[in-house]
């Protein structure tokens, strides 16, 4: 059986995507369709504060995007190498909080220590931070998109532990969406799952899904990364067959196999 991602693939030189990867230890046939475009936003203020994390107490960071942002700025400044190793070293004696292992792999890349990375969202990492954070100490810097939820901001906000937001990125439809679709519709007919990776990509992409697919679309297992996805595909109208328990390869994949392997008798081979 076929499964359709609608995510961003993993860096060519990281070898594999692991999410088709671990898909096909199942027997599932996983295609990989890039959905979003990312534009990097006020990286020069990004740096400014980055070079002063006396004036923190720690980094939070929710998207791997976000991580994108503070490695072009290290690259644009790699020159001042023994500068940048100093700063690194003040951050790590701070808290860095992340959600997800891919986002907390990434932190590690650039030399800093995560924690919290198996909150699994926003919602359970504000718990964690509140847990770990005395109010009305030092901001923790949040690098983050311009579709950021407001969930983290407000849990600490009513904790009292201060926050001071950066918008890094901005998030877009991927110029070739639309006909990456109808390519891989018309060449491999109807999956019998599609993953969702991101409310962006609920709004970007379930109407043109259900333009291609039919009536068939009914027959189709649609799965979700995590809670705040599902919740927008569910918003949609659509009904939401597995949602993966942490935002892992392995948990996706166990949930789907498990999803397709419920009434599989009506889905599409």
């Amino acid at each position: 059986m076929k499964v359709l991602l609608l995510k961003d693939p993993k860096d060519k030189d990281s070898g594999p995507d692991p999410y088709i990867k671990e898909l096909g230890l199942y027997g599932l046939e996983a295609t990989l369709i890039p959905v979003l475009s990312f534009e990097f936003l006020s990286l020069e203020s990004l740096f400014e504060k980055l070079s002063h994390p006396e004036c923190y107490g720690g980094l939070v960071f929710t998207s791997p995007r976000a991580l994108e942002a503070i490695k072009i700025c290290l690259k644009e400044n790699s020159k001042k190498e023994a500068w940048l190793k100093s700063l690194k070293q003040m951050w790590n004696i701070k808290p860095t909080y992340v959600v997800g292992k891919a986002t907390a792999s990434l932190v590690e890349e650039i030399g800093l220590t995560p924690q919290g990375e198996k909150c699994g969202n926003a919602e359970k990492l504000a718990e964690y931070i509140c847990s770990r954070e005395k109010p009305n100490s030092s901001a923790l810097l949040f690098p983050c998109g311009a579709l950021k939820r407001e969930v983290l901001p407000t849990v600490l906000r009513e904790k009292g532990i201060p926050l001071e937001s950066l918008t890094v990125y901005q998030t877009t439809q991927h110029p070739d969406l639309q006909e990456s679709l109808s390519s891989y519709f018309s060449q491999q007919g109807i999956p019998a799952s599609v993953v969702f990776f991101s409310p962006s990509g609920v709004k970007f992409c379930l109407q043109h899904i259900q333009q291609l697919s039919g009536d068939v679309i009914n027959h189709v297992k649609f799965a979700a990364i995590g809670p705040t996805t599902a919740e927008a595909l569910e918003a949609a109208g659509v009904p939401v067959s597995c949602t993966a328990g942490s935002p892992t390869p392995q948990d996706l994949a166990a949930g789907i196999h498990k999803a397709l392997h419920t009434q599989n008798c009506s889905l599409p081979e």
